[in-house]
């Protein structure tokens, strides 16, 4: 059910219920005239509800397409890495690989970040303990698992970026403050000024249906940004697309 009321309805029949269920809640409510004060804080609150609505939707939006570059990146790098391994004798090679599949396998599948941290650093510190023959291709790449840390400080940053739950309800109150002015400010006589009160309504309420639902599809669009991790692991390091 929520499924279908996030993501199956589109924006415009939305649109109709609201206004419509508008329509009867100004006709009904009971109507005030306002003085000049409370006409300043409607004003101000009205300002303050769109303004900060924008910075959410954009920050969401932001936090997964950075995301996406982070974790795209990333898998470039591993697959350079693991390409540098074909020359290791097959035992080494199988080992070392095995140790990336098990931190791609805990990103996709734990996705906290303290557990790839802990795959990701087993792979460093075999590098560094490592004495053998192919000393100079293990140290290669160590190198490589190094450089690759920058990406891996960019991915923590943006998993630690979230929007909280305060953020929320700061949005509802100034919501039901707007909301709350609209429905019962005295227009004047006419229907026609019911209906613009019933239409500016039904425009504050879409923008909070738009930001839950611009909310939701990210999440949803969230969970593509493994795939380039998945492709590696069902390909055994052999394809990223």
């Amino acid at each position: 059910m929520k499924k279908l009321l996030l993501e199956k309805i589109r924006l415009s029949h939305y649109f109709f219920i609201v206004f419509a269920l508008s329509v009867a809640v100004v006709l009904l409510a009971p109507e005030v005239t306002f003085t000049s004060g409370a006409l300043t804080l409607f004003s101000v609150n009205s300002f303050l509800y769109g303004f900060y609505i924008a910075p959410i939707i954009s920050g969401q939006k932001a936090r997964i397409e950075e995301l996406h570059k982070i974790v795209r990146s990333e898998a470039n790098a591993i697959f350079a890495m693991v390409l540098g391994l074909k020359k290791l004798p097959k035992d080494l090679r199988n080992e070392i690989q095995q140790m990336f599949m098990d931190y791609l396998r805990a990103s996709v599948r734990e996705r906290r970040v303290s557990e790839g941290e802990a795959k990701y650093e087993a792979l460093i510190t075999f590098c560094l303990e490592y004495k053998g023959p192919e000393q100079e291709t293990i140290d290669k790449l160590l190198d490589k698992l190094i450089a690759n840390q920058q990406n891996r400080t960019n991915f923590n940053m943006q998993m630690t970026s979230k929007v909280f739950s305060n953020e929320w309800v700061i949005m509802l109150v100034l919501f039901s403050i707007t909301l709350s002015f609209v429905v019962m400010l005295n227009p004047g006589d006419g229907i026609i000024y019911q209906l613009l009160s019933a239409m500016l309504c039904t425009g504050l309420t879409m923008l909070l249906v738009i930001l839950v639902k611009m909310s939701t599809l990210t999440h949803k669009k969230a969970k593509l940004i493994w795939d380039p991790y998945k492709k590696l692991i069902n390909s055994h390091f052999y394809r990223i697309d």
